[in-house]
């Protein structure tokens, strides 16, 4: 049986041995091109893509600036922003939109049933009325990192792309990436980007473009260099090789190159977190008196990740969190806040209080 090579070991390795300038053609400098590049390949193949339509970078914070700054738009042109995601996927189209002079249109998720306030989804039907011929863009989560929804990504891509083309699809993976298998072709997505620390490695991050999404990217990079790939476009020689040369350890124990045992893994993974949740939201509803959970209720893996957020009557969130944490003695962590998602906390979910009775965010 084959040995595992560990991540830490890969960082190791290559800090310890070839930690050079890529490119050069003595044989140190060889060895450490050929493992930035395997480390690029091999991030490519875990979500289907080919080595071009993907960069890593330090953040999805900064590489989706970097977005914002290689989109060009003609004035009155639209965006369409989900009001539920990761302020590192509203910032950059909120300040697009004002330097360029776009119409900043705000998806709102559904707003009918008895649960629509603790429960917000955003769906394909609820998107429907807003792209028109003039929509460049739409963003949206995959799985919110508070209410751990998942999103039928594929069918709101669709809607999208009927509806205009040209408009471009942008979906935030990193509350989603840690659970499911990722498939960016099948899902029909232009951008697409999480965090590998999220995923079991170091901080490093992966950003998808499909071809349509690279013909619309003008080059951040130098004049003098080729403009042909996602990572010539956006990379600005930011992904720290030896982070980059972690990531087939990675890729190989997530997505194996045996198919069959690759969906036995995910299947797993899903069975497993499906048994988890279930015990913390049957014990949350049998509280629900005294207790509000924000998200499905649900406990079926299809249709959520084992990201679970609750509040207690009559307890601040911080207030609440510390005292468990005191009566556990520090063995049971968990965490308060909103996560950079304030706008879903305080706009859609209408927790003004959330910061706690400290105003602490």
């Amino acid at each position: 049986m084959p040995v595992e090579v560990k991540p830490l070991e890969h960082i190791r390795d290559y800090l310890l041995a070839t930690n050079v300038q890529l490119g050069a053609t003595y044989s140190t400098g060889k060895r450490s091109t050929d493992r930035y590049n395997e480390g690029y390949a091999a991030a490519a193949r875990y979500i289907g893509a080919v080595r071009d339509e993907i960069v890593l970078g330090p953040s999805t914070t900064q590489l989706l600036r970097n977005v914002s700054y290689a989109l060009r738009f003609q004035e009155g042109d639209e965006l369409i922003v989900s009001a539920i995601d990761h302020e590192a996927y509203i910032t950059p189209w909120v300040d697009l939109a004002e330097r360029q002079k776009l119409v900043l249109e705000w998806w709102k998720p559904n707003s009918d049933g008895p649960d629509a306030k603790t429960n917000a989804k955003l769906l394909a039907s609820n998107l429907a009325a807003l792209p028109t011929d003039k929509t460049r863009l739409v963003t949206y989560t995959h799985a919110s990192n508070i209410l751990g929804t998942i999103h039928d990504i594929k069918a709101i891509a669709s809607t999208v792309h009927a509806h205009n083309p040209k408009a471009l699809v942008c979906v935030d993976a990193v509350a989603y990436a840690p659970h499911r298998r990722i498939d960016v072709k099948d899902l029909g997505v232009d951008f697409y980007s999480f965090s590998w620390y999220k995923v079991y490695g170091p901080h490093i991050v992966l950003l998808y473009a499909s071809p349509l999404a690279l013909s619309n990217l003008h080059s951040l990079g130098h004049f003098f260099k080729p403009h042909a790939t996602l990572e010539n476009k956006l990379g600005l020689g930011a992904a720290s090789y030896e982070l980059v040369h972690a990531l087939p350890a990675i890729v190989s124990y997530l997505k194996p190159h045996d198919r069959d045992t690759n969906l036995d893994k995910w299947a797993g993974i899903a069975a497993h977190e499906q048994q988890l949740q279930a015990t913390l939201l049957d014990w949350l509803a049998s509280r629900s008196a005294d207790v509000t959970v924000y998200g499905e209720l649900n406990n079926d893996s299809g249709v959520r990740v084992p990201t679970v957020s609750f509040t207690g009557k009559g307890w601040g969130s911080r207030e609440l969190v510390e005292a468990v944490e005191r009566e556990s003695g520090g063995v049971l962590g968990f965490r308060w806040g909103s996560f950079y998602s304030v706008r879903l906390v305080e706009e859609v979910l209408g927790l003004a209080g959330w910061r706690g009775r400290s105003g602490q965010g």
